[in-house]
């Protein structure tokens, strides 16, 4: 049974999930505020100040933490929010965590103490992160270097994400349980590349690195050196197998196979985004 929502706070608003999510609020006519700097009210995870504005209202919030869940002190302020967030009357609390990291799971256990109705929908790594990210480049140069081994992922689409986190901030049947959202098969960083190259008929191939390199490639790119320190540090720790597993959450929570890898790469080709000249 579809519950009647009240407004639902979307953090990380215009990102990946999180304008997947509004979408899709938007879609079953929910009321949403968009938790982003640039939003009214704004929201800033970074600055305290501006989160009691963005809840006022508020019965709902879908809780991705910019720049990541896995990133050091991520639980510290997950926690400070969630507590605020249930002060002000917030009653239901969805978090996209990183399935296999630490300070993710740091992260779960401050939303599963916050006293709110919640539910934990964890993701490995987004399949968007080749076409909305920083990969888009490296693509585009041809050479896709990451330390990450010949490990396999369950690549998940940020669609399917943000379709179970959507189910979940409005349907009963949700709370107190935990979603693991994969693709329907495991690939290496190798077989991914190897479908963006087919289907955009271009050459280009995967090279490992190590952490050190791929840190030094980023911060020649002008990314700052403590949160290249940090992804590369989080790409160490979870690229090791323990995510080499698909699961049945689409299936079961949306009644749908989830977007399998090489239709994301065909349908992306197809925009443009990894076509050397193209111009958006």
């Amino acid at each position: 049974m579809t519950v009647t929502a009240p407004t639902t706070l979307v953090l990380a608003g215009t990102g990946k999930t999180g304008r997947r999510v509004a979408s899709g609020l938007g879609a079953r006519e929910v009321p949403v505020r968009i938790g982003s700097r640039r939003a009214e009210p704004p929201f800033d995870w970074q600055d305290d100040t501006t989160w009691e504005r963005a809840l006022r209202g508020v019965g709902a919030a879908y809780v991705a933490f910019y720049p990541d869940a896995a990133f050091p002190g991520a639980a510290r302020t997950v926690g400070s929010f969630v507590d605020l967030a249930v002060a002000c009357g917030v009653r239901r609390l969805v978090l996209l965590a990183d399935r296999g990291a630490a300070e993710a799971e740091r992260c779960e256990q401050r939303v599963r103490d916050s006293g709110a109705e919640w539910t934990i929908v964890r993701a490995g790594f987004i399949t968007q992160n080749f076409s909305e990210a920083f990969l888009v480049e490296l693509v585009l140069a041809g050479v896709v270097a990451l330390p990450v081994g010949d490990v396999a992922e369950p690549f998940t689409d940020a669609q399917d994400i943000a379709d179970v986190a959507v189910a979940a901030l409005t349907e009963d049947g949700h709370a107190g349980r935990i979603h693991e959202v994969t693709g329907p098969r495991l690939l290496t960083f190798a077989d991914a590349v190897g479908e963006i190259a087919r289907a955009t008929r271009r050459d280009v191939r995967y090279l490992p690195i190590t952490s050190e390199q791929f840190v030094s490639s980023l911060t020649r790119r002008g990314v700052p050196a403590e949160y290249a320190r940090h992804l590369a540090g989080l790409m160490v720790e979870v690229f090791d197998g323990r995510r080499a597993q698909v699961t049945d959450t689409v299936e079961r929570v949306l009644g749908r196979p989830p977007r399998d890898f090489a239709e994301y790469a065909h349908e992306t080709a197809a925009t443009g985004v990894w076509d050397p000249d193209f111009e958006s």
